[in-house]
């Protein structure tokens, strides 16, 4: 596995907390979902750290990766992480290669 790919793979520790947070359910409708959808995409290089993961149904998972609800569900996930990170930076959810701090 590459470095890009660990990285944006979602730890079990990561499910579990993200889980945890979100009571199980998704946060866009309030039904039973799974921690598993990224904010910003693994294609995107999104990391699998709880800031940039959230709970969907498997439904909603895939309208927002694959159909027409990328900006709607977006726009509701985004406000959703802000809420819950103080200091939440969209710009450190992405992996990069050479990351030096700057």
């Amino acid at each position: 596995m590459s470095k890009r790919a660990k990285a944006c793979d979602i730890p079990p520790k990561v499910r579990r907390v993200v889980h945890e947070r979100d009571s199980g359910l998704s946060i866009i409708s309030g039904r039973p979902g799974i921690p598993n959808a990224h904010y910003i995409p693994r294609s995107a290089g999104g990391l699998g750290i709880e800031q940039n993961i959230v709970t969907l149904t498997l439904e909603e998972h895939h309208d927002y990766d694959n159909g027409g609800k990328r900006k709607e569900y977006g726009e509701k996930i985004r406000a959703y992480l802000m809420s819950k990170y103080p200091g939440w930076d969209e710009s450190k959810l992405i992996y990069r290669r050479y990351d030096y701090g700057i």
